[in-house]
């Protein structure tokens, strides 16, 4: 028996163990343990159910698989269609079981802090930065996620040297995570005069954002500095000290929030992306004992890896992970990624599949 078989078999009996226990009238009596029970039961009440479907159908395949073989031309034609029928809905009914047995990420249905900041390429890279904030911003209609930035630079150009904004939304670290890395471009700058093509960089990073009750921060562990607002920002910039930069001393991250008014609410957004940094950094120290230090490439979020490249001469977009090319690169540029989303979740799928053992066939259930 493979071992995604192995691993639904002891479901199955945990789920059936779950039910005597519950009828149980010591059981019944201790309501709080009665509750813990329930609980878990609920749990593996989807894929038990859904491994009952998979015995049936295997069941039926059997039968007609035997069927098939029998001397009248017309039983055996007519069970040999059922085989196929059968077969079809086992291999539908597997690959639904073993997208339920995939480990889940517990940040999966959080929302997310982005931080995109220009790297090589001077003013085109700045450019570079705004087009991918718009085309996050553009998936993010699509998928009926709310928007909001939390600290910017701009440049005189229209460009950002830096822009920080939240994603808020179901799924939304499940779907943006893969976006963490070095994202490449290829494209006649229009300051260019004679028309050569400029390879400019940018980096994105997607942190899934830490709730007061996910990262614990001592008051006496930051230093908070107030300053007048710089930049663009409205009739308020250079009047009030709004602006706020927080240092994590232990750590030495800084983070820095200019773009609202208030002060109260700049500290707020500043607390928010520090939460969320350190929760990374915690996350990474605690896979790194678990010895699963991101192994796969698929969304490994090393924000050196260089994971796309956007050749607008080609009219080309690469993802080098999964060696995905497409055309359209307007529309790439304007959100409609989906397409690389779904193979990128897909890739990770599987790549998750292999590392719990889970990636075999079965053959019997």
């Amino acid at each position: 028996m493979s071992a995604f078989l192995n691993t639904l078999a002891d479901l199955k009996r945990r789920y059936d163990e779950l039910d005597y226990q519950m009828g149980d009238p010591a059981v019944l009596a201790d309501h709080s343990r009665l509750i813990e029970l329930g609980r878990e039961r609920a749990e593996l009440e989807e894929v038990v159910a859904e491994y009952n479907n998979l015995a049936e159908i295997t069941r039926q395949l059997e039968e007609s698989t035997e069927l098939a073989k029998d001397t009248d031309p017309e039983l055996a034609a007519m069970a040999e269609d059922d085989v196929r029928r059968l077969k079809a809905l086992e291999q539908s009914a597997t690959r639904l079981l073993k997208t339920m047995l995939v480990p889940k990420d517990p940040n999966d249905e959080k929302n997310v802090i982005v931080e995109i900041r220009a790297g090589t390429g001077g003013d085109e890279a700045a450019l570079f930065a705004a087009d991918l904030y718009r085309m996050y911003t553009r998936y993010s209609e699509r998928m009926k996620w709310k928007v909001e930035v939390i600290s910017s630079t701009e440049t005189d150009g229209g460009g950002f040297r830096e822009i920080i904004f939240e994603v808020s939304g179901k799924g939304a670290y499940s779907y943006l995570r893969y976006e963490s890395g070095v994202h490449r471009v290829q494209r006649v700058p229009a300051t260019e005069s004679q028309g050569r093509i400029h390879t400019s960089t940018a980096s994105v990073a997607v942190l899934p954002e830490a709730e007061e009750v996910d990262v614990k921060i001592n008051d006496n562990e930051l230093r908070i500095d107030v300053y007048r607002s710089t930049g663009h920002g409205g009739q308020s910039v250079n009047t009030t000290d709004s602006a706020v930069r927080i240092t994590h001393m232990p750590t030495g991250i800084v983070v820095t929030c200019q773009d609202e008014k208030s002060q109260l609410k700049n500290k707020l957004k500043a607390m928010t992306v520090l939460r969320s940094r350190l929760y990374e950094i915690e996350q990474d120290r605690l896979s790194t004992e678990r010895g699963d230090a991101r192994r796969s490439q698929i969304g490994s979020g090393e924000r050196s890896e260089k994971i796309r490249t956007y050749n607008f001469p080609q009219d080309r977009v690469t993802d080098h992970r999964i060696k995905l090319n497409a055309s359209n690169l307007p529309g790439f540029m304007e959100g409609d990624i989906d397409q690389f989303i779904h193979e990128l979740r897909a890739a990770d799928e599987a790549e998750r599949l292999r590392d719990a053992g889970l990636d075999e066939s079965p053959t019997a259930a």
